[in-house]
């Protein structure tokens, strides 16, 4: 038998010849119909294959040694610039008292006055001492001379005088009889800003352990095993009421913010599965105190958090880290480590006593204590993972569009079927009826 005979037995699209075809006007109408139903559902299988999403995961954080960045702008506007400092410390040890490097204070008028920006200091602990001799080197005053002082063995500014007395752990006071502070009028310099309000805005670089940062007044030193500050000229003041620790925190982060074409990949703000991006739960927080002897506390829960992208290849992966504050957590193949976080607070009275003031007379507060705001700061065990995906495999869009020809074709194919039948049969009764 030859080839072609055996494959014509197979054959399982059986044609009609021409003559035996019936084109009618309801076939054609359904034909149309059936070609716009088709380029329109194509059209949508198109548009779901390009289309990307973000797919949370949850893993064990294995990082070790790894390093965290805190973003933070706060407003104190009944503090001075000068009262105030920030000190960071956690488990491992590591102290950071009195930051000073990616920090800026800027000095506020006073809330009578409208609270403008006054000016902008970055956080730099030596400036230069103007009409000084070359040969000069100021004394000490028996404490230790500061390691970074601008001349070795030497406390030549008023800064470096107060840094030697932390560092041996004495109170300064306003620098009374001290040269180099009469010859920068300190105490003339602090009198004149006691009205003004003070915004601390920048970023530190910290271990990613447990630990926490605060912002207290006066210069931090240790004692023994505690960290004390020197209160003498917070609670010293001509300042009627004392100044007091009313604040507003205009942003805190861990880690970079999520850029804003990434936050509309994951959706509308109140159905996002997770952001870093407007959600941080501390901004636009305000906190109001009248008492000068008063502490607040934030205990931040951080969680790990990771961005990537499409097409993203561990095996490529890159995190560079030169040192620049702000670019840690930043790939180089557009992926983002960052962290999300929860956080409880807490506030109490330096002086003790219970919260009747607020409905809650059990609750009793302990006596003591350092007045300013402290953050706590936990790290989570586990990793939030965000990969963007798409919802389709190229396989999954040709099959979804073959399914959709198919289905369409079938479901046209049988409605100008019933169509053609039930004009037939109406014709049929139209002419017995002749």
């Amino acid at each position: 038998m030859p080839a072609k005979s055996r494959f014509t037995r197979l054959d399982a699209f059986t044609k009609t010849v021409d003559e035996a075809r019936v084109r009618t006007t309801s076939g054609g109408i359904v034909t149309i119909a059936s070609l716009l139903i088709v380029l329109y559902l194509a059209f949508g299988e198109w548009r779901d294959y390009r289309r990307v999403v973000v797919h949370p995961e949850l893993i064990v954080d294995k990082g070790r040694g790894e390093k965290m960045e805190i973003h933070l702008n706060i407003s104190f506007p009944q503090i001075p610039c000068e009262l105030l400092t920030l000190d960071v410390m956690d488990v491992s040890g590591e102290q950071q008292t009195g930051v000073m490097h990616g920090v800026n204070k800027v000095r506020l008028e006073s809330v009578a006055n409208g609270g403008r920006v006054i000016d902008v200091k970055s956080l730099d602990l030596h400036e230069e001492a103007p009409h000084l001799d070359p040969d000069y080197c100021g004394g000490c005053y028996g404490a230790n001379p500061p390691a970074n002082a601008q001349k070795a063995g030497c406390c030549n500014t008023c800064d470096e005088v107060r840094e030697a007395y932390a560092s041996v752990s004495w109170a300064f006071g306003r620098g009374e009889n001290v040269e180099q502070c009469e010859r920068e009028h300190y105490a003339e310099r602090l009198d004149s800003q006691r009205n003004e309000g003070c915004r601390i805005e920048g970023g530190i670089r910290v271990n990613k352990v447990v630990g926490n940062f605060h912002i207290a007044p006066g210069r931090s030193f240790s004692n023994g095993n505690m960290h004390v500050h020197d209160l003498n000229n917070y609670f010293d003041t001509p300042v009627s009421g004392g100044h007091v620790f009313t604040h507003t925190i205009h942003s805190l982060r861990f880690g970079p913010q999520l850029p804003e074409e990434i936050t509309k990949k994951l959706g509308k703000k109140g159905e996002l599965p997770w952001t870093n991006h407007h959600l941080n739960p501390l901004d636009d927080t305000h906190q109001i105190t009248n008492e000068p002897a008063y502490n607040f506390m934030y205990f931040v829960k951080v969680v790990s958090t990771s961005y990537l992208p499409l097409g993203w290849d561990s095996r490529s992966y890159s995190n560079p880290d030169d040192g620049v504050l702000g670019k840690l957590g930043h790939g180089n193949d557009g992926s983002i480590e960052t962290h999300q976080y929860s956080v409880t607070s807490h506030k109490r009275s330096l002086s003790g006593g219970d919260d009747s003031a607020e409905g809650h007379k059990e609750k009793l507060h302990a006596r003591g204590g350092i007045p300013g705001v402290f953050f706590s700061y936990d790290i989570s065990p586990m990793k939030v993972i965000n990969r963007e995906e798409r919802t389709k495999s190229l396989t999954g869009f040709l099959t979804g569009l073959c399914a959709i020809i198919g289905g369409t074709l079938t479901v046209a194919a049988a409605v100008d079927r019933g169509v053609y039948e039930g004009a037939t049969r109406l014709k049929k009764l139209q002419s017995k009826n002749l």
